[in-house]
Order: C-alpha cells, then structure tokens, then sequence
C-alpha cells in the first residue's frame, strides 16, 4: 500500500492497534478519523472531516485534520525579513499570510516513507520536499511527519523539518479539530478544558498578535483550572482564536510539558495534550459554516476545538517572541502527545 503513494495520489490510510482506529491521508498529513472508547468501552469518531479525500482535495476543509506550514498562523501583512532580504507572501485572511499561504503544507500530497498498519505501535511517516520560494519562503525544506499509536490510547505525532541551503522561518502546527462526544455531535461549548498557560498574547483586530504577553487571571482567556468552553466565551467577539504560552508546566512525560486537558462529561471521554512547543493556539472551530462532512454531518459554528501546539503566531515580526527561524542545515523538531482515556 505505501508503494502507491510513491506515484502522489491522495488517499486514506490506517492505523489500528485494537483499541484506537485512525484513519489519516497523505493529502496534508491529515488526520480524517479518530475512533477512541468512552467509559463503556462505545467507539466514537472524535475528529471533524470528510469520509473521502475528494472534499479536503477540493479545498472544501476549513485546515480539518491537517498540518499546517511552512509557517502555521498568522504572519502580518504577509511580509518579513531575513538576513538583509525582504520577503512577501501571499494575502489569504484578511491583510494577513496565514498557515503558509495559498497552498501551504496542508494542501500538498506527501509521500509515504514507511507504514506498519497493525500490531505493536503501528505507525506511518510522511515526507514532503518545499522548494525555494515556494508561497514566497526562502529555501528548500524537507519536512516529515511520523504518527504513532504508542500505546492503547495514545497517538504521539513527530515533526522535523531541515532546511537546505538558506536559513527560513518553520512552524508546523497539527489543525485537528477536536469533539470528544463524537464529530456529529453539535457545539463543544460543554466541553470543558485546562491549559497549561497562565499568559496569552492578545491580538489586534486581525487577529494577530500584538507583541505583549499578558497574564489570564481574572480574564474570560483564563483556563489554568479546568472550566467549561463557553462559560465566558460570549466576552471574545466570536469566540477563541488566541495563543496560550505554555509557561506553567506541572509535570512532564517523555520530556513533554502538559499543554492542555479536554473533557467531555457526556462521554467521560478525556484528551490530554503534552509538547515540546512554546505555545497553543486555542480555537473553537468559530468560522465553521454548515460544512456537510462525515455521514453527512453537519458542522457549525464551535462543532470542534483545536488545540494547535506552535511557535507564537507573527514571531518572525516580534523578536521577543521565541525564533522560529531555522538554519540551513539545522533541524526543526516539534512534538506531540495525544492521550485519550474515560
């Protein structure tokens, strides 16, 4: 099956370790399906997205499932600077560059380096070759992505990118969106969350940032104890789309700090999310429209929350915010844990 992929088509592949069914394209290293058990050992698909490639390759998935870049997020204006060269990018949110470009990452077929369906930690890595200028970046990149079932209920999800021949910004993000009491389910706004960030960094009116770092306590952003999404959300305009910088680390797993903890009551289902990344951007899916998508579901407004763990948006701007620059020849790593149990 990995050999097809060898000629680019886009297609669906799984990953099944008896306990936890994902299903994940090549087409934007995109995670289509997530099936974990709640409290009665019921299956539940906890992932918004289609049940074929066509509609993600027909540019109909607001980034569902995917991974973003060359550079997630916001970049201002679409321009910056580096090295002594200025460098644009394409306008596609407002005035802003936004998760690479027309066609970042997430809109590109990988191929498929190695894939172990079943049995013991069944993985699969996906590899894809940026070219200099592409979306307006500097250099050649080469970018893999590996997901892995670790354990029963645990997926871990390894990135790197290494630039070839020119320093370049790189900030992968992984844009599931997330409804723990199944993707067909309605509003997460019951759900209730932690986040392990007693600062965010508040945006202007294009939703990037402004370059200050302020603390959540006594705001509407404050998640440091775990409360329900939609307690103070109507205090947001439409809802959350803000960076939490992940400065308040209780504990660490595989050298991962905790970024956050999703529950459903409905379901008893639980996600936890560990990184090695400075930030998460907190969405609650607020510019989903009626997107008809598995089973024909019907996905609204908030019908899932994503928790995109990153460097902080418009960083290559805002020198005090950690460097996303890479060097060429040196490696950018980012990685995840998912955790799910009831």
């Amino acid at each position: 099956m990995a050999d097809q992929s060898k000629n680019s088509t886009p297609e669906i592949f799984e990953l099944n370790n008896g306990s936890m069914q994902v299903k994940i394209s090549n087409y934007g290293a995109t995670i289509t399906s997530l099936s974990v058990p709640d409290n009665n050992g019921k299956l539940a698909d906890v992932v918004l997205g289609f049940d074929s490639v066509d509609p993600y390759v027909n540019g109909l998935a607001p980034y569902f499932g995917c991974i973003v870049g060359r550079v997630a997020n916001r970049i201002k204006e679409g321009k910056f600077s580096l090295n002594g060269v200025d460098y644009t990018l394409p306008i596609n949110n407002g005035p802003n560059s936004l998760h690479g470009g027309n066609k970042g990452f997430d809109k590109k077929t990988w191929e498929v380096v190695g894939h172990k369906k079943d049995g013991d930690k069944p993985f699969i890595t996906f590899k894809y070759h940026s070219t200099d200028g592409e979306e307006g970046y500097p250099g050649a990149v080469t970018v893999t992505a590996t997901y892995t079932l670790t354990s029963a209920t645990t997926m871990r999800l390894d990135m790197e990118a290494v630039p070839e021949n020119k320093d370049t910004p790189i900030n992968l993000a992984q844009h599931t969106y997330w409804n723990l009491s199944g993707h067909e389910s309605g509003n997460i706004l019951d759900h209730r969350i932690q986040i392990w960030g007693s600062q965010f960094t508040p945006v202007d009116q294009h939703s990037v940032p402004t370059g200050e770092l302020l603390p959540v306590k006594g705001t509407p952003f404050d998640f440091t104890e775990e409360k329900r999404i939609g307690e103070r959300i109507g205090e947001v305009g439409i809802g959350y789309d803000h960076n939490y910088v992940l400065d308040c680390p209780d504990q660490e797993k595989d050298g991962l700090k905790h970024a956050a903890k999703l529950r459903d009551g409905e379901s008893s289902r639980v996600m936890d999310l560990w990184t090695d990344a400075p930030g998460v951007q907190f969405y609650t899916g607020n510019y989903v429209d009626g997107v008809v998508g598995k089973g024909n579901a019907v996905y609204g407004k908030h019908a899932g929350v994503c928790l995109e763990t990153q460097g902080f948006p418009n960083a290559i701007n805002q020198k005090s915010f950690p460097c996303v620059v890479v060097k060429a020849g040196e490696k950018y790593k980012q990685t995840m844990l998912f955790e799910f149990s009831a």
